[in-house]
C-alpha cells in the first residue's frame, strides 16, 4: 500500500446524508428498517432454494447467487451506516475506506453478472426450450458462476489497488454514508485524471458488455414469444422475464444516474441514487422475484409453515 497516502491520512470522517441529529435519527430508522428487509428476504429467498427440490434448477441457482450477492452487499455499508449515526466518532480508518470500496465494486459489479447469465438463462428457456437441459447443465452453470464470482474480486482488486495511488491531503470529511470511488476522488489533492480514465473505460467495458448481453437476449426473446400463436402462452412466457426485467431497470438505471457523468459534476443528488442501488435495490428484489413466481411463493410457504410447525412441536 502507498506509503504517502496512509502519511498524509489515516482515516476519513463519514458525515452522512446529513449532520441535523433530527435528521440522523429519522435516517437510522429507515436505513435499519431497510437494512432488516433486506436481510430476512434475501436469506428468506436463499433458504427456500437450498431446502426445495423443485428450485434446484439452474434460474434459481442464479437468483440465490444473486440474493447472495445483494446481503453481502447490504452488509457492507449499512451496519457501518447505523454505527456512525448513533455515534459521535464518525471516523473510518484508510484502510477500513478501501476495504469497503473494494467490497462495494466486486458485489456491483457480480450483480451486473449475474443479472447477464439470468437474462442467457432466460433466453434458452424461452428461444431453445428443447435444449435447455444440455445448454444450461449444472456443470455449466457452476462455471458461468465461478466466472462471475473470479472477475468480480479481479477488477474490484483492480481498481482498488489503483486508488492506493491516489493522495489524499486536504479535507477528510466524507458527506456520504460509505466510501464511493468517486466521492474519494473528489477529495483527492494528486492528479486522478489517470483513475478516472481508467475507470470509466473499464467500468464501461464491464458493465457495457453484460448490457449487451441482456439486450440481445431480450430482442430474442421479444421475437420468439410475438411467435407463439396463444395469448396465454405469450403471457406465460413474458411472465418468466418481468421480474428479471424490473430488475435491470432499477439496477442499471441508478447505476447510470451516478457512474455515467463527469466527476465534476457528482452532488448530494447523485448520493441519493447512489442509495438507491446499494440500499433499496438489495431490499426490493426478493419481492419483485417472488411477487408472481408461484414456484417461489410455494417454496416460500413451506419453509415457513415448516418452521411454524417445528415451534409448535
Amino acid at each position: 500500500m502507498h506509503g504517502g497516502n496512509q502519511s498524509e491520512t489515516s482515516e476519513f470522517l463519514l458525515l452522512g446524508l446529513s449532520e441535523s441529529p433530527k435528521e440522523q435519527l429519522v435516517l437510522f430508522w429507515m436505513f435499519l428498517s431497510m437494512y432488516l428487509v433486506t436481510v430476512v428476504g434475501n436469506v428468506l429467498i436463499i433458504l427456500a432454494i437450498s431446502i426445495d427440490p423443485h428450485l434446484h434448477t439452474p434460474m434459481y441457482l442464479l437468483l440465490a447467487n444473486l440474493s447472495l450477492t445483494d446481503l453481502f452487499f447490504v452488509t457492507n455499508t449499512i451496519p457501518n451506516t447505523l454505527v456512525n449515526l448513533q455515534s459521535q466518532n464518525k471516523a473510518i480508518s484508510y484502510a477500513g475506506c478501501l476495504t469497503q470500496l473494494y467490497f462495494l465494486v466486486s458485489l456491483v459489479t457480480l450483480d451486473n453478472f449475474i443479472l447477464a447469465t439470468m437474462a442467457y438463462d432466460r433466453y434458452v428457456a424461452i428461444c431453445r426450450p428443447l435444449h435447455y437441459v444440455t445448454a444450461m447443465n449444472p456443470g455449466l452453470c457452476i462455471l458461468l458462476l465461478t466466472l462471475c464470482w473470479g472477475l468480480s474480486v479481479l477488477y474490484g482488486l483492480f481498481l482498488t489497488l489503483f486508488m492506493t495511488k491516489v493522495t489524499f491531503c486536504g479535507s477528510r470529511k466524507i458527506h456520504y454514508i460509505f466510501c464511493e470511488m468517486y466521492v474519494l476522488l473528489r477529495l483527492a489533492c494528486s492528479n486522478t485524471q489517470v483513475i478516472h480514465t481508467v475507470q470509466i473505460t473499464t467500468g464501461c467495458f464491464i458493465f457495457f458488455t453484460p448490457l449487451g448481453i441482456m439486450i440481445m437476449s431480450y430482442v430474442w426473446i421479444a421475437r420468439a414469444i410475438l411467435r407463439i400463436p396463444s395469448a396465454s402462452s405469450k403471457y406465460k412466457a413474458f411472465s418468466t422475464c418481468a421480474s428479471h426485467l424490473a430488475v435491470v431497470s432499477l439496477f442499471y438505471g441508478t447505476l447510470g444516474m451516478v457512474y455515467l457523468q463527469p466527476l465534476q459534476t457528482y452532488s448530494m443528488k447523485d448520493s441519493v441514487a447512489t442509495v438507491m442501488y446499494a440500499v433499496v435495490t438489495p431490499m426490493m428484489n426478493p419481492f419483485i422475484y417472488s411477487l408472481r413466481n408461484k414456484d417461489m411463493h410455494g417454496a416460500l410457504g413451506r419453509l415457513l409453515l415448516g418452521k411454524a410447525f417445528q415451534r409448535l412441536t
